[in-house]
């Protein structure tokens, strides 16, 4: 009987301890899963919120790569010109009586203005320069199509509402129905915004463009990659290869990855201080912001070729040695052709870092307002995330369009800049 008491009591304790291994992997179950659920909806509700945003931006944007124009019947008249000197000619005059002839009903002083404003004032420009390419359109007329005034493209586009009061837009109700009657008259139409891409900036949102910041941009990374680049090799090759390992390889290791996070303003203030106030290095120009730019992408450079370094195995370095080769001819021959591809990565992502920074540049007066599209290192220049933040400041609808319309040409090519590196790394990486 004792013995059959035992070995029940055995039985319900394996029993007991069975329910409660059991009950404890269920509930550790059940904080997995409610663990993956928190991940996947902190995943799902990023994505949301990115989709937003730039479902946002491509809302605002998209329409300012389409530009309204308007036909006119321009009649060069002979009398106008000067043939010495073509550019001294009224062509102003030209588009307003083109204009003018247009609405014959526009009488008083008022309504001739009204007219004359939904034309840019670029068509002057614009007439200028096919005369100055074909002098032979003197004394001919010919239908031509110019740009519309700003205000006339956002309200082609439905940015200016007509169910509102006429104290309370932009375009008046007599200029609305002489737009509706350029529109049923065939006067109207609206293509690819080309100029947004091939003009610099301007005072009028209709001939406002990139071209100039996109250049500027380009020519201060250029100055960037050509001094971070080999700088930043040669230091991390030198602290990971030759430097003695005492403190004060430590020391410098230390503060190289501190100076990775000092915010980006304190390189601007480091180059208005070094480049324009000691050096007379000059202002706005993309030279200095290039070697702003580089001051900070140096230690990212440095901490992804360090880290490419190390991935290199020291059999590499062992069997090199082990052949005779000096420690030079080692890391030249051998380590520093192996590590080139992770350098190459991170100097990339050092370069896609540069393009979207704005603070920096502004301290060194990147910031002014640039009309003329640069063509050297030396000339005054802004870069697209500047000309992003002058934009973003101007309260008028159609630069808020152009400013969402910049931004998504930010981030294509900041796409851009971080797939290469990626297929980089895919082609070129060597697993050890």
């Amino acid at each position: 009987m004792n013995e059959e008491k035992s070995g029940q009591m055995n039985e319900l304790g394996d029993m007991g301890a069975m329910a409660w291994v059991n009950a404890g992997l269920t509930a550790r179950y059940r904080r997995e899963r409610r663990f993956k659920f928190f991940g996947l909806a902190a995943i799902a509700a990023s994505l949301m919120f990115l989709v937003l945003l730039l479902g946002a931006i491509a809302i605002k944007g998209y329409t300012a790569f389409r530009q309204t124009q308007i036909l006119l019947d321009i009649h060069f008249a002979p009398a106008v010109f000067d043939v010495h000197n073509l550019a001294s000619a009224n062509y102003a005059a030209l588009v307003r009586d083109a204009t003018l002839s247009l609405f014959p009903q526009a009488m008083d002083r008022q309504d001739r203005r009204a007219a004359i404003k939904l034309v840019s004032i670029g068509a002057a420009y614009q007439l200028q320069e096919m005369v100055t390419r074909k002098p032979e359109l003197i004394g001919a007329t010919k239908p031509i199509w110019v740009l519309a005034a700003g205000e006339v493209d956002m309200f082609v586009k439905g940015h200016i509402s007509r169910d509102v009061t006429e104290n309370e837009r932009r375009i008046s109700d007599k200029q609305a129905t002489w737009i509706d009657q350029l529109a049923a008259s065939g006067r109207l139409r609206q293509t690819f915004n080309a100029t947004f891409f091939q003009a610099g900036d301007s005072r009028e949102s209709e001939l406002a463009g990139i071209r100039g910041a996109v250049m500027g941009s380009f020519f201060t990374l250029a100055v960037t990659l050509a001094f971070s680049f080999p700088i930043g090799v040669a230091a991390a090759v030198y602290l990971e290869e030759f430097a003695p390992k005492n403190r004060w390889a430590d020391l410098i290791e230390v503060n190289i990855n501190n100076l990775a996070a000092v915010p980006s303003i304190v390189f601007g203030l480091l180059g208005l201080a070094v480049f324009l106030n000691c050096m007379n290095l000059p202002r706005s120009a993309s030279l200095v912001g290039g070697l702003v730019l580089t001051l900070m992408t140096l230690p990212t450079i440095i901490i992804a070729s360090r880290a490419s370094l190390r991935s290199v195995p020291s059999s590499i370095r062992e069997a090199a040695l082990g052949i005779g080769a000096s420690q030079m001819q080692t890391v030249v021959h051998h380590v520093l052709p192996l590590s080139m591809p992770g350098m190459m990565t991170g100097a990339i992502i050092g370069m896609a870092r540069a393009l979207g920074e704005t603070a920096p540049l502004l301290m060194i007066g990147m910031v002014a307002f640039i009309v003329d599209v640069p063509r050297g290192f030396s000339d005054p220049a802004t870069v697209l995330p500047v000309q992003i933040y002058l934009w973003a400041n101007n309260p008028e609808r159609a630069f808020v369009e152009r400013t969402a319309a910049a931004i998504m040409v930010l981030l294509l090519l900041l796409l851009a800049i971080n797939a290469s590196a990626v297929l980089l790394r895919n082609k070129f990486e060597r697993r050890w």
